[in-house]
């Protein structure tokens, strides 16, 4: 039995740091036993079959062998195609009726108390929004996650500490529940 998975690189290929040529990924996921390989944009998107029912398992074998590899560390957040679906039917906001680059998901490595954002005063950046979900949050910004103040408050690595967060935009989410059908 083999399970798709998305792996979901954290900052890589962004302003020339952390260089990790898609190509270079698809070998390194092949060399791991994994089939199926196939990479979306250049910012650290991978689908690929697996033997594996471990998401963090896989996840901590990609990011130990990207550092024995380009000699950095990347954090990866491991997801199957049936979670990435239930995340796109989930999300809280009108999707079909919105920009894709006025709604991101972060993605979570683990479970997150909501009371980790009671910090954020909601209605200073309306009509930015967020909500939580399963392991995921969702942004609202209609402007744009480069303009957006919320999305700025929330990187905020108090927020996140202790957990890996990687954030994609949704035309990105939905191409990934895309590929990962089975």
């Amino acid at each position: 039995m083999t399970t798709t998975y998305a792996a979901l690189l954290r900052g890589i290929n962004v302003s020339g740091h952390k260089r990790v040529p898609m190509a270079d990924l698809r070998t390194l996921l092949s060399g791991l036993g994994h089939d199926q390989v196939v990479t979306h944009l250049q910012s650290g998107n991978a689908v690929f079959t697996s033997a594996s029912d471990d998401e963090d398992a896989v996840a901590r074998e990609l990011e130990q062998a990207i550092e024995d590899r380009f000699g950095f560390t990347v954090d990866c957040v491991v997801r199957d195609g049936g979670y990435l679906r239930a995340v796109a039917d989930a999300c809280p906001f009108p999707a079909d009726t919105l920009e894709g680059k006025q709604l991101h998901v972060t993605f979570f490595s683990e479970r997150v108390d909501p009371e980790r954002f009671s910090s954020v005063d909601r209605s200073a950046y309306l009509p930015e929004e967020f909500r939580l979900g399963d392991r995921a949050l969702y942004l609202y910004a209609p402007h744009g996650l480069g303009r957006s103040k919320l999305a700025e408050a929330l990187g905020r690595p108090a927020l996140s500490k202790g957990v890996t967060a990687t954030s994609r935009n949704w035309n990105t989410v939905v191409k990934l529940v895309e590929l990962t059908r089975d």
